[in-house]
This record gives structure tokens, C-alpha cells and sequence, in this order.
């Protein structure tokens, strides 16, 4: 009876919700810095006059750094106190966002991009830890972790719209300095919100661990990148077997030291191993879809972009919402069943997007992709909660940095795996198209990828009417399809995975009812 009642979590007040709010605009920020650059890019390159090189890297050096420097931070903050890592974390966003906004070179911009993503490394890590200390009874977590997502899904939403008006009528540096004022308010109003946390066990940070884990990550991320992009290349596969060379003197020079970068025992933990799997799963199917996706709507469809925009807006307001409401269903169900009902409707949504997209039905892609949505969203915060509750308090920065980073990792393979499979079935359906008198060039084109079959048919003015133009985007269509399928099929042997190690794991039992 004792152990009830001392057990019984305090419930969170004014204090902890107006501290929740404060970190989840932080979140907003962070996300928007990842998608409001695209619209700012052709005032860029008419200001700067980037070469091709520079204009990659000035769109890519945030998500690159972003992605190497998450772990470094998530254990930082365990170490030296979360809140001081999130506070310099924020100063320095500050500081690089101003530097963007008024760089007068490409070279300058990309710097200042890269700092950018470096303090932004600082957030995602820092603000879900410190959820987790604000928020005791499990109850107001899920919630609170529901919002805390809502932060991100509403950044990448409303990004682009913000960078919009502010183009609209101001410099194109505007889209950097709208960081400005929410950092500065995070770090005036954190001290008196945010409690500090850091382990007792603070160690020094190994800084031959910290230039292993950037040699692993950011070669890997570069690499699917560049394959997402250009196709499965020898010299695409060199910096991701480089990354994993590396990845492996990382973990065995982890498990030489005292106080590592990253904690091992943590990926004996069942729940804290299948958790994050089945996150970094999510991710891969999402982001891998959604590209086929987006590429459906303009090449197949022949929406403009703006037109394609307008119409995506619907699921992404499913996104946004569910992120906020995701919680109710985590409460009710229960952590596992809230994430295997999540998975089976996420695969539902991928074998009606599949069926949709080999018809070419826009309203049946649109509608899967809402689907997809009501079961990602609960899918994905719920694990994100178990991956940070299932881990010791002591190395919830790192355990919410490890998740960050499986996000990552999932985002890129997604893009790049799903994304070439589907350009491998599009070349084979391609191969014996009938071109007639089409120099070699412009077949080679054509044979490649639905893009360049539809910039062929424009230059030659033959429209919709040509015959291979149709046969290019039915075989698009037909790998979107595939895709679609082994998606759907893998997600329910994940289902089956996760009720194998949830059933055996003790915080499950006792968070998941």
C-alpha cells in the first residue's frame, strides 16, 4: 500500500504547461528551419549567384549538421544540465540566424547554415527531456509529448506559408530573423519555467567519441542522400561504407570507456531497441511515400506546384492535428496497443495509396495519405515516449537524441532505398518502350525517370498525347504501387516483431495496460 501511494506521480500546473508551451515554439522554429528555405532560394541565387555546388549545400548543411551533432548534444545536456545546453543552444541559433540573414556570399550563407544546425542540434534533444522531467504522471506526458510533436508538424506546415508573406514583401534574410525573437523569449523565460536536470554521474565528454560519431553519421546521411538524388551509384555507396567503418570504432571505443557517448546498455532494453526501430520504421515509409507522392501529384497528375501544394494541405492538417489529439489515444489503449493499431492503419494507408497510385486516382492518394496519418502520428510520438521512458532518467538526453537521430537516419533511407527501388521498376518497365526516331539522348532521358520523360514530351511540344509519355507514367505509377505493397507488408511483420518484445518487456507492462 506504502509503494502506491509514494509511487503516485505529481501532476504537472501553470508552471510546467507554460514551460511546455515556450519549448514546443522552440520545436516550431527548429522544423520551419528545415523547409522555409525552399521558397527563399530563388531570391538567393539572384542576390548570392551561387554556383550549382554552393546552392546544394546551403539547402542540405542544416539537416547535415543537424543530424551529426544530435547525440553530441543529447549527452551534453545529461552531462553539464539540459537546460544550459538548450540555452546556449538557443543563443547560438540566435547569433547564426542573424549571421544568415545578412551573409553576402554563398560561401558566408552555408557557414552560417551550419552553425545554424549545430545549435539546432541542441533543441529536439533538450526540449524532449526536459518534457520528460516536467511531466511525472504518464497520463500528462503522452499528452505533453503530443504537443511537444504538434511543435514540429506545425513548423514544417506553416514553414513554408511564413517564408511566403515574409518574401512577399521583405529580404529574403527575413525567413532567418523570425528565429530571432522566439529564441531570445526561450531564454529569458527558461530559467523561471524549465527545470535543470543533469546526471549525477557527470563524466568528461570524449572528444574523439564526439569526431567518431560525426565521422559515422554524417558520410551515412550524406551518401542516401546523394542516392535519393542521383541514383544508386558505386561512388554514392563509398562515404555510407566509410560511415560504417567508422560506426564500428565508435562502438568499440564506447565500450572501452568509463563514461561514453552513448551508453550501450541502452540497446538491451527491448522496449528502448523495438521502440526505436519501429520509429525509425515510420519515418522510412512516410518520408519514402510521400516523395513518390509529391512527384505523383506534378509528373503523373499534372498539377503545377502550387496546385499540388493546396491539395497536400489536407493531410498535412490531419498530421498537425492528430500530433495534438495523439495523446487521448495513447491514454485510452494503452502504449502497445496504441502503436500496434497505429502500425495496422498506417498499413492500411499504404495498400490504399498503393491500389490509388497504380490507378491514378488523386482523390484515393489524398485520402490514403490522411489515413496514413491518423496511424503514424500516434505511432511515432508513443514510441518516441517509450524510447525516453523506457531509458534510465540519468540518460534521457541521450536516449532522446538516439531517437532524433533514428528519425534521421529513417528520413534518408526512406528517400533513398524506397525512391530507387521505384526508379529500378520504372527503367524495367521502360526498357522496351517503343521511341521511334528519338535521338539517344533524349531516350536515355526518357528511360530513366518520369522527370525527364516529361521535359522530353515538353520540348518536343508532343503534350499528353505521346504514347511513351503515357507508358512513362503508368510505369511510374506501377513502382509507386510496389512500393506502396512491401511497405504495407513490412509494417505488419513489425507489428509482430513488436508484440513479441513488448509482451516480454516490464515498462511496457506497466505503461502500455
Amino acid at each position: 500500500m506504502h509503494e502506491m501511494t509514494t509511487s503516485t506521480p505529481q501532476l504537472a500546473g501553470r508552471r510546467e504547461w507554460t514551460g511546455l508551451a515556450i519549448l514546443s515554439i522552440a520545436c516550431l522554429i527548429y522544423s520551419m528551419d528545415l523547409s522555409v528555405l525552399f521558397l527563399a532560394m530563388p531570391a538567393i541565387v539572384t542576390d548570392l549567384d551561387p554556383s550549382a555546388a554552393e546552392l546544394l549545400w546551403v539547402n542540405d548543411i542544416y539537416g547535415f549538421m543537424v543530424a551529426g551533432f544530435l547525440v553530441t548534444m543529447g549527452t551534453l545536456g545529461d552531462r553539464v544540465g539540459r537546460r544550459k545546453v538548450l540555452l546556449i543552444g538557443a543563443a547560438a541559433f540566435s547569433a547564426a540566424s542573424i549571421f544568415a540573414a545578412f551573409s553576402t556570399s554563398a560561401s558566408m550563407l552555408i557557414l552560417a547554415r551550419a552553425l545554424l544546425g549545430i545549435a539546432g542540434a541542441t533543441i529536439a534533444p533538450s526540449t524532449l527531456s526536459l518534457v520528460v522531467n516536467l511531466f511525472r504522471d504518464e497520463g500528462e506526458r503522452n499528452r505533453a509529448i503530443g504537443i511537444w510533436g504538434t511543435g514540429f508538424a506545425l513548423g514544417g506546415l506553416i514553414g513554408p506559408l511564413i517564408g511566403g508573406v515574409l518574401l512577399e514583401y521583405f529580404h529574403w534574410g527575413s525567413v532567418f530573423l523570425i528565429n530571432v525573437p522566439v529564441m531570445l523569449l526561450l531564454i529569458v523565460l527558461a530559467p523561471f519555467l524549465l527545470p535543470e536536470y543533469r546526471s549525477g554521474e557527470s563524466g568528461r565528454l570524449d572528444l574523439a567519441s564526439v569526431a567518431l560519431s560525426l565521422a559515422t553519421v554524417l558520410p551515412v546521411i550524406y551518401g542516401f542522400k546523394k542516392i535519393a538524388t542521383d541514383g544508386m551509384m558505386v561512388s554514392h555507396l563509398l562515404p555510407i561504407a566509410a560511415g560504417l567503418a567508422f560506426g564500428v570504432l565508435f562502438v568499440r571505443r564506447q565500450k572501452r570507456l568509463a563514461d561514453p557517448l552513448i551508453d550501450l546498455a541502452l540497446f538491451r532494453i527491448p522496449a528502448f531497441t523495438t521502440s526505436l526501430l519501429i520509429n525509425l520504421a515510420g519515418v522510412f515509409f512516410i518520408f519514402g511515400t510521400f516523395l513518390f507522392q509529391n512527384l505523383f501529384l506534378q509528373l503523373v497528375l499534372g498539377l503545377s506546384a502550387i496546385e499540388a501544394a493546396i491539395w497536400s494541405a489536407a493531410p498535412g492538417i490531419v498530421f498537425t492535428v492528430m500530433s495534438f489529439q495523439a495523446y487521448r489515444i495513447t491514454n485510452r489503449l494503452g502504449a502497445v496497443r496504441t502503436v500496434f493499431l497505429g502500425l495496422l492503419v498506417d498499413a492500411l494507408g499504404l495498400a490504399v495509396m498503393g491500389i490509388a497510385a497504380y490507378n491514378q486516382n488523386l482523390y484515393g492518394v489524398l485520402a490514403a495519405s490522411m489515413l496514413m496519418g491518423l496511424g503514424f502520428v500516434p505511432v511515432v510520438l508513443t514510441t518516441t515516449g517509450l524510447i525516453v521512458g523506457s531509458s534510465p532518467p540519468e540518460r534521457a538526453g541521450a536516449a532522446s537524441a538516439i531517437s532524433e537521430t533514428g528519425a534521421e537516419f529513417g528520413g534518408a533511407l526512406g528517400v533513398a532505398l524506397l525512391g530507387s527501388l521505384g526508379s529500378l521498376i520504372y527503367r524495367l518497365a521502360m526498357a522496351d518502350a517503343d521511341l521511334g526516331a528519338m535521338d539517344g539522348d533524349k531516350a536515355a532521358a526518357v528511360r530513366s525517370t518520369l522527370a525527364g520523360a516529361v521535359d522530353v514530351a515538353r520540348l518536343e511540344g508532343s503534350g499528353t498525347v505521346a504514347p511513351w509519355l503515357e507508358l512513362a507514367r503508368d510505369s511510374f505509377s506501377l513502382g509507386f504501387a510496389v512500393c506502396c505493397a512491401i511497405s504495407a507488408v513490412t509494417l505488419i511483420l513489425l507489428v509482430a516483431l513488436a508484440h513479441r518484445v513488448y509482451g516480454r518487456s516490464e515498462i511496457i507492462e506497466r505503461g502500455g495496460h
